[in-house]
């Protein structure tokens, strides 16, 4: 619901934070693993987020705001392995394979597609709008994905199908996450779900037997010092103000502005082609995401879903932060 008293200046700069930050997620996560394994750094990662949100909430209000029934706490750490954990964290995987910052934006973009596509399986019926958007998103994905004029995109297919991978598991996570008890408290929720993702993601690294090699340099550590600071808590408190302040329908702007930023930092900082197949394929993809998300903005029919899922829709997405 949209409240009057936000004023535009304060949407505006919301808006902007959830464009930048969210957007340059995926170059901060590149910097990073270039030096740091990637299961390891990104558990780390959602470990300090945790304990500088939990800090924070009980300054705030005191540590019963961040006591919880065992429902909610099993609520959460499910909901933080599907979104962080696998949803997130194996993008950082996906990117050590070879994938470009800014392909890995435009995989992750196609989230609400997937979402359609569990609501669809799960009874609801889409829009035709929407099953528009999924055909469309499944054409740009070929063109992203598939050799053309005999000769291969260029992209990892193992790095490709990690992201997709991930991709689907955040998608079911937020679709599901209506169906969970969770926290009310939208802050302690993500607080536990940063705490569990961080475990699992830690558990995994030394399953996985990965090392450190060498010293790590400055640039890592700012990248990782701007990945827990502003992808994991100023960007998610603009997104969830923002939930709270503006209309749906240009909430869910960062859907589609944030692979652009993606692409751009990407080119400009790491030197990444960006070629007229990505060009084309991306913006094919980018085009499929706005026919769901428009299809969710419009006015809801009888028997359809509520309002609240469009909420779902928007996933709250990037809700602790980026990719």
């Amino acid at each position: 619901m949209t409240s009057g008293r936000a004023g535009r200046g304060a949407i505006a700069l919301a808006l902007f934070l959830v464009y930048v930050i969210w957007g340059s997620i995926y170059l901060a996560i590149r910097l990073v693993i270039d030096e740091v394994p990637p299961l390891g750094s990104m558990g780390a990662r959602f470990l300090l987020a945790a304990l500088l949100m939990a800090a924070f909430l009980a300054c705030r209000g005191g540590r019963r705001r961040l006591r919880l029934t065992w429902r909610e706490a099993a609520g959460a750490s499910f909901l933080g392995v599907l979104l962080l954990a696998c949803g997130n964290g194996l993008t950082s995987v996906g990117q050590l394979h070879g994938v470009p910052s800014g392909v890995t934006a435009l995989l992750v973009a196609m989230v609400p597609l997937w979402i359609c596509i569990y609501r669809t399986l799960s009874g609801d019926r889409p829009r035709v709008l929407e099953l528009a958007g999924v055909g469309v998103g499944l054409v740009g994905l070929a063109v992203l994905v598939l050799p053309h004029g005999g000769e291969h995109s260029g992209l990892p297919l193992v790095g490709v199908a990690v992201i997709v991978l991930s991709s689907v598991s955040w998608s079911f996570g937020s679709w599901i996450k209506p169906r969970i008890w969770l926290p009310r408290d939208v802050y302690v929720s993500a607080t536990y779900q940063l705490l569990a993702a961080g475990a699992a993601m830690t558990l995994a690294s030394v399953a996985t037997g990965e090392r450190l090699h060498g010293d790590i340099g400055l640039r890592a550590w700012g990248a990782f010092g701007y990945l827990v600071v502003f992808g994991s808590i100023v960007g998610f408190t603009a997104y969830a103000w923002l939930l709270h302040h503006a209309p749906l329908s240009l909430v869910a702007t960062h859907t589609y502005v944030n692979p652009v930023v993606a692409v751009a930092l990407g080119s400009v900082v790491l030197s990444e082609p960006v070629t007229p197949v990505l060009v084309i394929g991306g913006a094919v993809v980018l085009l499929s995401v706005v026919l769901v998300v428009s299809a969710h903005a419009g006015p809801r029919r009888r028997g359809y879903s509520s309002v609240n899922d469009s909420k779902v829709l928007l996933s709250d997405q990037r809700s602790t932060g980026g990719g």
